[in-house]
């Protein structure tokens, strides 16, 4: 641009002395030469204007290469007055970006082994611009196994079950209560991943998979809060949750939940707020379960995403 300016300023200046049978031509000269110059200019100027970093809206995805079960964190940048949120939306869906500070915006997408591997189309406006994205979703191979239940614990979710659970994994509380990695809440050892096809008694479950990670522990090991937030579901075998069994339900903020399934004994009570590895309960038995085990399930905006992620990275 220093150059630039150099000869639009030379070209408009006049040499201090010519010659009567040249200055026709240089006249004619430096006015070609002060509309290419103008010319150029204004390409610049126009180029400037569509790119300058100060009005174009930034976004960031992490991870940048995802995989079926992964959690989408998309940070957005935006300078729109009144520090209005962007829309962030993935397909038909729109998902609600929250503030973290310097004018920057995060919102977090879920995917999982249902979803088909391809090329995501992510759509985010802040009402002056809008950015369309296309990002990758890698393939992932998930394990199959057949579960087989004792009489009696074979049953449909009951209406009444569903209605509690389904309310729980659909909240969306503008606070973040967690920070840092999130904690095992458990000290077994890991016999069912996250992702799982499974059979039950002989029948596969189409659209089904292994909603979360299973922990074998001891009978009654202690289970504690991976991460801190509001107790937001207590549910009891005795009053109607025979799949779930004893379960408790801890609202994260933001949209992200934690549930935690088959307990032996509840510790805490619907309302109160836990910190991260505060002991909420005991490893059992209780509802749709072969034997003593953990379920653990993370939800983001209502979809069970893999935990194991937000076990080793962080999202702030």
């Amino acid at each position: 641009m220093k150059q630039l300016w150099q000869i639009l300023f030379s070209c408009g200046r006049s040499p201090a002395k010519r010659s009567l049978s040249t200055r026709p031509i240089k006249r004619q000269r430096n006015a070609q030469n002060l509309i290419q110059a103008a010319i150029i200019a204004l390409a610049i100027g126009t180029l400037m204007l569509v790119t300058s970093p100060g009005r174009a809206l930034q976004v960031q995805v992490v991870p940048n290469n995802p995989q079926l079960g992964d959690t989408l964190s998309v940070t957005v940048e935006s300078d729109t007055p009144g520090n209005t949120a962007p829309a962030v939306s993935l397909g038909k869906r729109t998902y609600s970006a929250f503030p973290i500070g310097n004018n920057r915006f995060r919102a977090l997408l879920p995917t999982t082994p249902l979803d088909k591997p391809g090329v995501l189309q992510l759509r985010i406006s802040d009402g002056n611009e809008t950015r369309l994205l296309g990002l990758p979703l890698r393939g992932r191979k998930f394990p199959t196994q057949s579960i087989w239940l004792p009489p009696g614990k074979d049953q449909d979710l009951s209406d009444f079950e569903f209605d509690r659970v389904d309310a729980f994994k659909k909240l969306v509380t503008p606070e973040k209560f967690w920070s840092g990695l999130f904690l095992k809440p458990n000290n077994g050892p890991i016999t069912t991943i996250y992702g799982v096809r499974r059979y039950y008694n002989g029948k596969f479950a189409h659209d089904y998979y292994h909603r979360g990670v299973d922990y074998a522990g001891a009978y009654g090991s202690p289970i504690i809060a991976p991460a801190a937030g509001r107790v937001a579901l207590v549910g009891q075998e005795s009053k109607g949750f025979v799949i779930h069994g004893n379960c408790i339900g801890i609202d994260h903020g933001q949209g992200v939940e934690s549930i935690f399934l088959h307990l032996s004994r509840i510790l805490v009570k619907n309302g109160e707020f836990v910190k991260a590895g505060q002991v909420i309960g005991a490893l059992g038995g209780t509802g749709a379960a072969t034997g003593p085990h953990l379920h653990w399930g993370l939800y983001v905006n209502g979809q069970a995403v893999d935990p194991s992620p937000w076990r080793n990275k962080r999202f702030e």
